[in-house]
C-alpha cells in the first residue's frame, strides 16, 4: 500500500515519488522491495499449492493401482491384447462386480473428476461396461454434492415404449464419456456420433485406465497412443484415474509383495518397446 508525499508530507525528502505506508515513510524504492517481497509470497504460495494438488492426485493413482490389483482386476503374467501383443499385465474391469468394489470404484471415478476441474453437465456410458460405470459413478457424484444426470445406449434401438437407443437423461450440454479403457477408440467415437447427434457437445473422456501404449502393429507403430489420437481427431481431453507409469511405480515400491516386484523388468520392457515418450 503506498501513497504520493509532498513537500509537507511524512517524508519530504521524498518528493512527488511515492511512499511506503507500512513502515515509517521510505521512499519508493523501498515500496519496490515490499512489492516483490509479496508477489515471490503469492508465487510461492501458488507452487505449493501445485505441488500438493500433484501429491493428492499422485496418492489417488497409486491407490488405484492397489485397489484394482487386491480387487483382481489387474493381474500379471501373460496375456495376448486385442493387437496380438503378449502383454505382462492385464486389466479388466468386467471383474469390478461387487458392488462394494464397484461402489469403490465409482469413488475413484468421481474424485478423479472432481480434481481435474473439468466442466460438465452430465455423463454418458457406452455400452455395456460404460452403462454401470457411468451410473455408479452418478451416485458416487452426488454423494459428494454434484448431482449430474447420465444416460446410455443400447446396441439396437428399441421399436417400442420409448424407442430410439438412448436410455436415461436426454443429451444435451457438455456431455462427459466414461468408459474403462480405450483401446482402437472405437467406442468413443460412436458415442461422438450420437451426442453430436442429439445437439449435444462432447466434452471430454474418463477412462479407469490408460496403457500409454502406441497403436498399430509391431511393424507400423503409430508416434501415439489411442488416448492421444482420441484427442487429436475430436479436441478433447482423456484423462484417467492411473497408468502405466503409475502400474509400474507401485510395483516397484516398497509396498508391492515379492510376487508383484519380480514382474517389474517384464513390464518396464513392455513400456519401452510400445509406450509413447
Amino acid at each position: 500500500m503506498w501513497q504520493a508525499s509532498t513537500a509537507a508530507g511524512k517524508n519530504p525528502a521524498a518528493g512527488r515519488h511515492g511512499v511506503c505506508t507500512y513502515c515509517c515513510g521510505r521512499d519508493e524504492l523501498h515500496l519496490k522491495w515490499r512489492s516483490g517481497v509479496a508477489i515471490a509470497l503469492q508465487i510461492a504460495t501458488k507452487f505449493v499449492s501445485i505441488n500438493r494438488l500433484e501429491c493428492i492426485l499422485n496418492n489417488l493413482r497409486q491407490q488405484f493401482i492397489e485397489f484394482a490389483v487386491k480387487a483382481g482386476v489387474l493381474k500379471f503374467g501373460e496375456f495376448v491384447t486385442k493387437a496380438g501383443r503378449t502383454s505382462p499385465y492385464f486389466f479388466n474391469a468386467g471383474m469390478f462386480n461387487e458392488g462394494a468394489a464397484l461402489g469403490q470404484l465409482a469413488q475413484f471415478y468421481a474424485r478423479t473428476l472432481i480434481d481435474s476441474g473439468l466442466q460438465f453437465d452430465m455423463l454418458f456410458g457406452p455400452a455395456y461396461k460404460g452403462i454401470t460405470l457411468a451410473s455408479a459413478t452418478a451416485v458416487a457424484l452426488a454423494a459428494q454434492g454434484r448431482n449430474v444426470q447420465f444416460a446410455y445406449n443400447r446396441k439396437e434401438a428399441k421399436d417400442h415404449g420409448e424407442g430410439g437407443n438412448i436410455v436415461g437423461g436426454p443429451l444435451k450440454g457438455r456431455v462427459l464419456i466414461i468408459d474403462d479403457v480405450i483401446s482402437a477408440g472405437t467406442s468413443v467415437r460412436e458415442s461422438v456420433e450420437m451426442i453430436r447427434a442429439a445437439g449435444a457437445t462432447p466434452c471430454a473422456v474418463v477412462i479407469a485406465l490408460d496403457r500409454m501404449e502406441r497403436s498399430g502393429k509391431d511393424d507400423a507403430l503409430s508416434a501415439n497412443s489411442a488416448v492421444e489420437e482420441v484427442t487429436q481427431a475430436y479436441g478433447m481431453p482423456v484423462i484417467s484415474i492411473g497408468n502405466l507409469n503409475d502400474l509400474l511405480e507401485y510395483i516397484s515400491g516398497a509396498g508391492a509383495d515379492a510376487e508383484l516386484n519380480r514382474y517389474q523388468a517384464a513390464v518396464a520392457a513392455y513400456r519401452e518397446r510400445y509406450g509413447v515418450a
